[in-house]
């Protein structure tokens, strides 16, 4: 059994404030795909939102790897890389946490841009290996 990556006190730094994430993965057809997102975490683990049909959910599974890239808006040469693996994509909680990140990154209780009939998904990642630059 593998040992748990612990976030450093920078990384969660990173994480917990106002800071944009890269997010990379792999699509199907080979090509890599960078999106900005708004990041989040619980513990350890690191927590992405996004929508039904976007490519991240079209192309992430449970097991998928990807890499952040998450710098301070202030300062971007302080940042911290992360690489881990997908460990769960939910519906469950996902409006909420939708709502949170809201309040974290445009001060608005519910998230405004909502659009009719989509479904939000929440993704953890495990960290892997993390890199303080």
């Amino acid at each position: 059994m593998t040992e748990k990556i612990r976030l450093s006190k920078s990384a969660m730094k990173l994480i917990d404030g106002k800071n944009f994430a890269s997010i990379a993965l792999v699509k199907s057809d080979g090509y890599p795909h960078v999106s900005p997102v708004w990041i989040d975490r619980d513990g350890d683990l690191i927590l992405v939102n996004t929508a039904e049909g976007r490519v991240k959910t079209k192309n992430l599974r449970k097991g998928s790897k990807v890499s952040l890239s998450i710098y301070d808006q202030k300062d971007p040469y302080e940042k911290v890389v992360i690489m881990g693996r997908v460990i769960e994509m939910t519906k469950k909680g996902a409006e909420d946490h939708i709502d949170k990140m809201a309040f974290k990154y445009l001060g608005k209780k519910k998230y405004p841009y909502h659009r009719e009939g989509e479904e939000r998904v929440l993704i953890r990642i495990e960290p892997e290996h993390i890199a303080l630059t």
